[in-house]
């Protein structure tokens, strides 16, 4: 459902701190779209990789730390503290499942290979890659986002939203378009104002009928819509606009508005749903998803099981072992807005929907719950990531450069407004200022503790914000001290992101982890992964002395024909031993108005979960089997003992079994070349401190 584009090194590093693991058995279940061949050769590795960067990845909220700076261990010339390596153990604890994970010896071995090989890419110069640096630079800007802000205005704007969210707005508006330059508005408010006045007098359609013309004027049905749905300085008028009223004009990024709020409703809340999805990419070119969801939903109408059906039909294999159920959503939650809509629609539970289309395939809805607004706790996580990415976190930066220019001491250059007002004329009106060819580079505009910002750098700043100006009418005083502001905020704000890991040793810890997370991922690409696939000679021997423990299970090839009455299958059982053809048995027992019966083209395993129990394993017609609350007669061609995989079959699984005996090697190596000390009495402490 969630048809995510496939990036699998950001998806890795992005996503490392949610994976579980066990032991060095790790299950891997992507949520992205794949190419075959590099999941093959991807899956291989992922369980060392993420056992091993769960170290270092974790989540940000601490559940305990130690004040201890001691030494625990020495890898060459690189000390670790206690601080360091508790901080890890203690955040990882949580996702530890298997008890003998959080024995300290163990994990104190995993932490030592750990940095074993970052010692190892910082010898080999990785960390001075070009690629490596702007790679990390990418990681930091995003991760820096999470701790540049102000925690009282992100407090009262996630309130705002919470407290809009639990309300939906159904409203109009008239949009005048302009290119936001204009200092002059006086003729677009005056003429906003007159069009307000009509809408009240006259009502909203016939003035939307007469003056809408879809180049500058828009008067546009928004129908209903919650908070985030608009440009924040619109969803604030709307909100605050009375049922009935129509706001006083207020502008936007798009130009002047005016909006008319035809009615508040409370919020849709959460949906459950189940579902059976076929998809339109089907392996059986003469198969149509139209025609099979048809089918399916005769089915059901004829009283067949929705959640016995999804087992066995749905082309959603995240959901179909769960009857089709859907973890539950909200309004706007989803990629398909026609999914949401046909969800929404469903009021009585139980209730099923028609057939639909959306960009994943063929849909039958079922309605399993409904329910109000979450709570604010639940609601806070989200709201506070939309708040970041919205045009109110403006809101936030203003603020937190507030609070920074009375942290840090800042001294201005009083004559620099005077000195720019005489370097500047009319042609920076036009786009067309050019900033002067000599200017003096030791003069200063201001200085944030020890850092100096020169006449220069205000010039260069000048020079693009000219564009925003173009045509505008105004003072060049009024615009130099407008953008001195300006400029002085936003270099608070770059000054103090650069700080930022001094400043915050939280930041700090987490900047490090990413740094050396990704670091070690070009290591062990480098030293591991690509070797190991393109030693093609050891791949071979390795699999010649392992190649027992790559086996296919038995396996049978066919047909199965199910249905939810045994009465059809035991007259499907009598064709078949007719020599009746699967496509004649579904042309006779099925109708267009009776849906009886369905075949699916099989090629499985003896531990397919869609085998029943006790399946007889051997050629032609079987037994009627009752399983996943349907019944099933299966028409065998092929059945195929267990046998070797040949090694291009077992190929990704041999491949990562391989990296892991490299890998293995890799590290004694790396043991012999760096020397490992322990303070054992350090040791003795931290685990004393761990067990009490």
């Amino acid at each position: 459902m969630q048809g995510l584009s496939w990036d699998w090194r950001s998806i890795l590093i992005d996503h490392i701190r949610s994976m579980l693991y066990s032991s060095y058995k790790v299950l891997f279940l992507p949520t992205f779209k794949m190419p075959l061949s590099r999941f093959k050769m991807t899956t291989f590795f992922m369980k060392n990789l993420i056992f091993n960067l769960s170290l270092l990845f974790v989540v940000f909220n601490l559940n305990a730390q130690s004040s201890n700076s001691d030494v625990l261990f020495k890898v060459a010339d690189e000390a670790v503290t206690v601080d360091e390596f508790l901080r890890v153990y203690n955040k990882n604890l949580d996702l530890v499942k298997d008890e003998s994970q959080k024995d300290i010896d163990a994990y104190l071995k995993l932490y030592i290979d750990y940095k074993l090989k970052i010692h190892e890419a910082k010898r080999l110069g990785l960390d001075e890659k070009p690629s490596y640096k702007k790679e990390f630079a990418n990681y930091k800007k995003q991760l820096t986002q999470n701790f540049l802000s102000d925690n009282q205005v992100t407090e009262d704007l996630i309130k705002e939203a919470y407290e809009r969210s639990v309300q939906d707005v159904k409203a109009s508006h008239i949009l005048i378009r302009t290119d936001g330059t204009e200092t002059d508005t006086t003729e677009v408010y005056n003429r906003l104002m007159t069009l307000r006045d009509r809408v009240l007098d006259e009502g909203y359609p016939a003035v939307q009928k007469e003056i809408h013309d879809g180049k500058t004027v828009f008067a546009e049905d928004l129908g209903y819509f919650s908070t985030f749905k608009m440009v924040y300085p619109f969803e604030t008028m709307a909100y605050n606009t009375n049922v009935g009223e129509v706001s006083l004009p207020f502008k936007t990024q798009f130009g002047y508005h005016v909006v008319y709020v035809q009615d508040k409703r409370p919020s849709l809340g959460q949906v459950t749903v189940a579902h059976i999805m076929v998809s339109d990419n089907q392996k059986d070119s003469t198969s149509v998803p139209e025609k099979r969801i048809r089918d399916i939903y005769q089915k059901i109408e004829q009283g067949e099981s929705f959640e016995a059906l999804a087992k066995q039909f749905s082309d959603d294999k995240s959901s179909s072992a769960r009857g089709g159920a859907l973890s539950p959503f909200s309004g706007g939650q989803l990629s398909s807005q026609e999914f949401e809509e046909v969800a929404f629609s469903l009021t009585q539970k139980d209730a099923l929907s028609k057939p639909f289309k959306t960009d994943y395939g063929w849909h039958i809805v079922k309605l399993l719950d409904k329910k109000g607004v979450p709570s604010f706790e639940e609601s806070r996580p989200e709201l506070e990531q939309k708040i970041k990415r919205d045009s109110r976190s403006k809101l936030i930066n203003s603020a937190l450069a507030d609070t920074l220019k009375n942290r840090y001491t800042i001294k201005k250059n009083d004559d620099a407004l005077s000195d720019f007002s005489k370097l500047i004329d009319a042609s920076f009106f036009t786009n067309n200022w050019k900033k002067p060819s000599s200017i003096d580079s030791t003069k200063v505009v201001f200085k944030i503790k020890d850092q100096d910002y020169s006449y220069p750098e205000f010039f260069q700043y000048l020079s693009k914000a000219q564009r925003a100006y173009t045509l505008q009418k105004g003072t060049i005083s009024d615009i130099l001290e407008k953008e001195l502001d300006a400029f002085l905020e936003s270099s608070i704000l770059k000054y103090h992101e650069e700080h930022l890991e001094e400043e915050n040793p939280e930041f700090g810890f987490v900047v490090n982890e990413y740094r050396e997370g990704l670091l070690l991922f070009d290591l062990m690409e480098q030293e591991i992964w690509n070797a190991a696939a393109k030693d093609s000679t050891g791949l071979q021997e390795f699999y010649d002395q392992h190649k027992s423990d790559y086996k296919w299970l038995k396996r049978v090839e066919g047909s199965v024909l199910t249905s939810a009455s045994k009465e059809v299958l035991k007259k499907a059982e009598k064709l078949l031993k007719k020599s009746k053809s699967v496509d004649d048995i579904i042309s006779t027992l099925n109708s267009e108005s009776q849906q009886n019966i369905l075949a699916t083209p099989i090629e499985w395993e003896a531990d397919n979960e869609r085998l029943p129990q006790g399946f007889e394993f051997k050629t032609g017609i079987s037994e009627i089997y009752s399983h996943n609350d349907a019944y099933h007669i299966f028409v065998i061609e092929k059945v195929l003992p267990e046998s070797t995989k040949a090694l291009e079959e077992a190929r990704g699984q041999i491949v990562g079994d391989y990296q892991n005996e490299l890998e293995r090697r890799w590290l004694m190596e790396l043991g012999e070349r760096y020397e490992v000390t322990i303070n054992q009495d350090v040791l003795d402490k931290v685990k004393s401190k761990i067990q009490n």
